[in-house]
């Protein structure tokens, strides 16, 4: 087995693993919806927006997050920047939170997506 090998069976054995990390998720992109994959989603956080002078959208908030996936599981696709995923809520396959896209990278197989939402 090749180290690459090993890397792959690792991340849907261990990394992907919903007794481990992962969660089982729906994740809609490109017009396309992947029922009930195995994700790990890191880092929500949520910060005061900076308002601009002519902004008069006050409290609301810039809610950033980290994806992690198979890109296999998303149909080879890597998410492009700008773009819009909405991902199921844990625990309910009917409610999605739309995000935008702020970096992607794949590497291995793996995919690592910043995520970017506007919540009040």
């Amino acid at each position: 087995m090749s180290f690459k090998d090993a890397v792959a069976a690792d991340i849907k054995n261990v990394f992907l693993n919903g007794m481990e990390f992962g969660e089982e998720r729906t994740i809609i992109y490109d017009g396309q919806r992947y029922e009930d994959i195995m994700v790990v989603i890191s880092g929500v956080k949520e910060k005061d927006r900076q308002p601009t002078v002519q902004d008069h959208a006050m409290g609301l908030y810039r809610v950033s997050a980290t994806l992690h996936c198979s890109i296999d599981d998303l149909g080879g696709k890597q998410p492009e920047k700008g773009q819009k995923i909405r991902i199921s809520t844990q625990g309910n396959k009917n409610f999605f939170q739309t995000f935008w896209v702020a970096k992607s990278d794949c590497e291995l197989g793996m995919l690592r997506v910043e995520l970017e939402a506007i919540e009040e």
